[in-house]
């Protein structure tokens, strides 16, 4: 059994991997486009993709938490598979519509089941003095890690195959769309305590952790929530930004790829910087780098704009990584995967209504002023929560110093 649970950490990573490994995401606008889509109903499909998993995600990750993370993993991505095989025949609005329906009650399943599953075997491993991987914390850090570089190893795969045709990325993306499912019979469910399942008393329990429980983890839920989302919106823009600035379609894959490596690096080495810096000015820095970022793409031209996007990258990664580590270790592990659902649920729900009206905003009013107002949106949401985020971290260490610096 212990050497199953050894075994999980590496399979997370491995499936983490071929999950972000999607060679169709660099190139997904235009091949929408190619079928005659506008950029509003571009972004209307990744509306249904969100109302998808506005409709699951809570739901999927307390069964997770109930029933079994692996089973929901497993569960997901087999809809996962199912979905990128639908790519073959998809080549209207409402077609592409169904693929991200199914891809949204995949990636509902899976998200927070998998990251609960790594963390609790990470916890298991330590609490019995066994071998095991980085920590729990690291661990979290080096999943975001490998998923940021599948993004940009898949971007480069990209490229290579749009010097075929797009039907070539087509393939690929339904072959290495079964990886997972494969890789996910190999998991093994951590021993934990059983508790007698009272549904309105779990959701009494975790509606009070985050509402009445450490003020830390509901301000950090505002703050991935204020990250997540912008960062949901310029993934989508980046696209049609290059495009608009002359990059040719074929190098659109090697741009995904520096921009993945970038978020992959920054993952990878947050925790460093963070005790490098300390947390007030770590929170600084995540605030000023996607604003910079956005408006140096809003009145920069050319390859100077695209060059401002690292910025946004930087800041993705380490927000990820710290933000992440710090919700996951003030959480119990029972709800773990839920609250992790609940967190990513808030993002799509506010994405359901916002991302077609962003897509409208390109297409009516062009790139430079939709950017500008995002920035004029999110530079007084990221004072309104890490403001009150770091008075809750000084005042969490005065009470309680905890054992690490790493995550606040």
């Amino acid at each position: 059994m212990n050497r199953l649970l050894q075994r999980n950490i590496k399979t997370i990573y491995l499936m983490g991997f071929f999950h972000s490994f999607m060679v169709v995401i660099p190139v997904f606008v235009p091949l929408l486009q190619g079928y005659g889509l506008s950029m509003s109903q571009v972004l209307q499909t990744q509306a249904a993709f969100a109302l998808t998993i506005a409709m699951c995600e809570v739901p999927s990750g307390y069964i997770a938490d109930m029933w079994g993370r692996r089973n929901a993993v497993l569960v997901g991505a087999g809809l996962n598979a199912i979905g990128f095989l639908s790519l073959f025949w998809a080549d209207t609005f409402v077609d592409f519509l169904i693929y991200e329906m199914i891809l949204g009650l995949g990636f509902s399943l899976i998200s927070g089941a998998d990251l609960a599953l790594l963390y609790d075997t990470e916890l298991y491993l330590q609490e019995n003095d066994l071998e095991g991987g980085a920590g729990a914390g690291k661990s979290l850090s080096r999943l975001i890690s490998v998923e940021a570089a599948a993004s940009g190893i898949a971007g480069i795969v990209a490229s290579l195959l749009m010097l075929a045709s797009m039907q070539w990325v087509v393939w690929v993306q339904a072959v290495t769309g079964l990886v997972p499912l494969i890789l996910g019979f190999a998991l093994v469910e951590v021993p934990r305590p059983k508790r007698e399942v009272n549904h309105k008393q779990n959701a009494r329990d975790v509606i009070s952790l985050l509402l009445f429980g450490k003020p830390v983890v509901l301000w950090t839920a505002f703050a991935i929530t204020v990250f997540g989302l912008m960062a949901v919106y310029v993934f989508w823009i980046y696209q049609k930004y290059w495009e608009v600035q002359g990059v040719p379609i074929e190098s659109f894959g090697y741009l995904w790829a520096a921009f993945a490596l970038v978020v992959s690096l920054a993952a990878r080495y947050a925790s460093a910087i963070e005790q490098k810096l300390g947390t007030r000015r770590l929170l600084v820095l995540l605030a000023i780098l996607p604003i910079a970022g956005m408006l140096g793409m809003a009145l920069g031209s050319g390859w100077i704009g695209v060059m401002f996007g690292f910025a946004i990258q930087i800041a993705r990664g380490i927000s990820l990584s710290v933000f992440y580590e710090a919700l996951n270790k003030r959480v119990p592990g029972d709800f773990r995967a839920t609250v992790n659902s609940l967190v990513s649920l808030v993002v799509r729900t506010i994405f359901i209504v916002t991302g077609p009206i962003l897509g409208y905003s390109l297409d009516r009013y062009g790139m430079a002023p939709t950017l500008l107002s995002l920035v004029a949106i999110f530079t007084p949401l990221m004072v309104l929560v890490l403001l009150p985020l770091l008075a809750r971290i000084t005042r969490e260490k005065l009470l309680r110093p905890v054992e690490t610096m790493d995550a606040y």
